[in-house]
């Protein structure tokens, strides 16, 4: 259980899982040791061990225990002070005191990170052909916007086995009348975790749109899985199912060349409305680390939002506080150069104080360009893990380069050892900019301070705002029905809402370790009514072995979790519990907890469809090989008066299949009558809204057919993560 509180921290988790086998064919790459020319990694192929075997490492040392305090002492976190690299000294020791020297110096920093950090991009990686797939109108607060959906084909002519298809998409302004700066997200709404106080006032996006800025989202899985599965994604189609060379990229600089080939699309397309020379990156998390990396390596990032990104990111290696070396060089070393894992090593040894650079030169290589760090509170879920006091000293240390080339740095005295961080909630810097800001592990807080900021340093045009209709008209209408704003039950349902109790933050944990374990083809997502089927819950076993009977040999795993509406359920995606998995098909059943027992007339119905859609599109963006099933919302008796609007929801829904890639699924006739009366036994009686077993026996009965076109028949044998429960049930402590 500890484990899942750490990760409801927000904390990386440190899974070591085993390889996905490329699909079969000859390779033309050289193959890595142990390899004979021409095989391809078998299904139990051990990336991390391979790369150890390159490297000759023979033991790692464990890294620091989260649960553990000592691990977090500001008096023994500076162990390695003594070999902090100068980031203005040169290899040949010439001091750096002019600003036309630093390029030679960048050079030297970048030829080290490559090396020996976040590896080399090869030259060799296929070219990209951009198509936009859909084009949606919309609204933000009032302002009518125009939503492009991307794909990136990556050429894999060369390795057919391996496809690679970029999701990303754009909004901006429909009235736009000159190309804007954009705003680009990795990993959309807040990246990896995004947790803390609740969220309040317009979004991130809507903010965006005020201020002049178009926004956009890229999703990393689509570049590159966030796992160990590194024959597949690009790296692997580079390498033609080969694993890597020590030299070779990580995940980070994976995703990085991702946002570069979306910078592309935009230098292409002058008919964007998208200033290709305006582009900024912002992520959260591990996001974070891939926006700093991205700024970084690419000098076309205009301005860079760097989220909670600790250790990888801006956390200094040398501040032996929280997550370390050792903890990625055990763990998430995929994202990462395999030369990395040497660093975490035992035998032979080496640690922190050997790697030949640190963060603050991966901030300084942003320089002169604005970069602005963000961080939350401890006390409000931005753990003490991701080192924010770390990150601050690199942010100190990095400084010099942007004052060397005419910048204004965090304007501290400029002693990292000594140096104070500022109060909670206070802006400091110029185009190097730190603010800790009052919520925990988000960005959400800080966008209104980002916003105010950049605007020092990237002009954007202003957007014509909406104007209030004359007396006694109505208000002209919008592309998008539903007002930005929300609608008066409580959040719009198309945007992703966490939940606040500790329990769905523990589940929530409990999923995305699930999702990780890979072996899903099968894909259920919903609330309690999708949970209680194929639930480890000992009051549910009738209904697991009901789930069992139908879907065993299909390798269904259940992500429901009881009481979410839509919002939740599109966070809980947004959010990990489908990043890499690819499933071939995903159920969705979701909304009646939208809908609840009190009519909202068409608002609501409106609210409820685009919420449907949003999930749609979100399973579309991280999992687009999948055929998706939307399934209409159970009728409920605890109040018919809802009937109408559930019956017109569902036409809805059934206006957002295309019947090949995104089915609809009906099953109501069987569970009711024409007016919604329940049958006997369907539903309980208790509730009148969550199946019996002979009312799931009806689901099942709906989604045979359609998994046994799409699927075949099912095996004898089944790969699915077991069933999982409530988190804090005694069982499952």
């Amino acid at each position: 259980m500890k484990e899942l509180i750490v990760n409801v921290l927000g904390l990386v988790f440190l899974l070591t899982l085993a390889a996905a086998a490329p699909g079969p064919g000859q390779a033309q790459a050289a193959p890595a040791p142990g390899l004979p020319q021409g095989q391809l990694p078998s299904a139990g192929f051990d990336d991390h061990q391979n790369m150890m075997d390159q490297l000759g490492v023979k033991a790692l040392r464990p890294g620091p225990n989260p649960n553990d305090q000592s691990t977090f002492d500001e008096a023994t976190a500076n162990p390695y002070k003594d070999s902090m690299p100068d980031v203005l000294r040169m290899k040949d020791g010439t001091r750096v005191t002019k600003a036309k020297q630093w390029p030679k110096r960048r050079a030297e920093i970048v030829e080290d990170f490559e090396r020996e950090v976040y590896g080399r991009i090869p030259k060799n990686v296929p070219k990209v052909t951009w198509e936009v797939t859909a084009t949606t109108p919309g609204d933000s607060g009032g302002v009518p916007t125009r939503t492009r959906t991307l794909v990136g084909h990556v050429d894999n002519s060369a390795y057919p086995q391996i496809t690679v298809n970029i999701q990303a998409s754009f909004t901006t302004p429909a009235n736009a009348k000159r190309p804007m700066p954009i705003i680009v997200e990795f990993g959309g709404f807040g990246g990896f975790f995004g947790f803390g106080r609740p969220r309040v006032g317009p979004s991130w996006q809507q903010q965006a749109i005020a201020h002049g800025w178009a926004y956009g989202s890229i999703n990393p899985a689509s570049i590159q899985p966030d796992n160990n599965h590194l024959t597949s994604g690009i790296i692997g189609l580079t390498n033609k199912g080969q694993p890597r060379k020590p030299e070779d990229w990580g995940a980070l600089r994976a995703w990085q060349w991702g946002v570069s080939r979306l910078i592309d699309y935009f230098e292409a397309h002058p008919d964007s409305q998208v200033d290709p020379k305006k582009v900024g990156i912002e992520g959260l998390s591990r996001y974070g680390k891939a926006a700093l990396v991205t700024e970084a390596f690419e000098p076309r990032i205009a301005v860079g939002l760097i989220g909670s990104s600790g250790e990888g990111g801006a956390k200094l290696h040398r501040h032996i506080y929280g997550e370390a070396v050792e903890n990625l060089a055990g763990g998430e070393y995929y994202w990462m150069a395999g030369n990395f894992i040497k660093y975490g090593a035992s035998d032979p040894p080496k640690t922190a104080a050997d790697l030949p650079v640190d963060s603050h030169e991966l901030i300084a290589l942003c320089a002169p360009r604005p970069c602005f760090i963000s961080y939350g509170m401890v006390e409000h879920g931005d753990a003490k893990w991701v080192d924010a006091h770390g990150s601050f000293m690199a942010g100190v240390l990095a400084g010099p380069v942007y004052k060397l080339l005419g910048k204004k740095d965090f304007g501290t005295p400029g002693d990292y050892l000594t140096d104070p961080m500022p109060p909670v909630g206070q802006l400091i810097g110029g185009e190097l900019a730190w603010r800790q800001h009052e919520g925990g592990h988000d960005v959400t807080p800080n966008w209104p301070s980002f916003f105010a900021w950049v605007s020092r340093y990237i002009q954007a045009p202003e957007i014509p705002q909406p104007t209030a209709a004359p007396a006694g008209q109505a208000a002209p209408a919008t592309p998008a029905a539903l007002p930005a704003a929300g609608p008066p039950w409580g959040g719009a349902a198309d945007q992703p809402s966490p939940r606040a109790d500790a329990n769905s933050l523990l589940a929530h944990s409990q999923l995305v370790a699930k999702a990780r374990q890979g072996g899903i083809d099968v894909y259920f997502v919903g609330d309690s009514i999708t949970r209680r089927w194929g639930s480890s819950d000992p009051q549910y076993a009738d209904r697991l072995a009901n789930w069992k009977a139908n879907f065993f040999g299909w390798n269904a795993a259940d992500f429901g979790w009881g009481g979410d509406r839509i919002q939740n359920i599109l966070w809980r995606l947004q959010n990990g519990e489908l990043d890499g998995v690819q499933p071939k098909v995903i159920v969705v059943l979701a909304g009646t907890n939208n809908v609840g027992a009190v009519p909202g007339g068409d608002p609501q119905v409106t609210d409820i469809t685009r919420g449907i859609r949003a999930i749609r599109d979100v399973c579309r963006a991280k999992a687009p090989g999948a055929t998706i099933i939307l399934t209409a919302i159970f009728p409920r008796n605890d109040n018919m008066a809802v009937m109408p609007e559930i019956n017109k929801i569902n036409a809805n829904i059934a206006g957002l299949c295309d019947g090949r890639t995104v089915r609809y699924l009906n099953v109501n006739d069987k569970l009711a009558d024409k007016d919604g009366n329940l049958y006997a036994g369907m539903m309980n009686p208790a509730d009148k809204l969550h199946p019996t077993v002979q009312g799931y026996q009806v689901w099942a009965d709906g989604l045979r057919p359609i998994l046994t076109e799409l699927l075949g028949p099912p095996a004898a044998t089944d790969h699915a993560p077991p069933p999982t429960g409530d988190p804090s049930a005694a069982g499952n402590k």
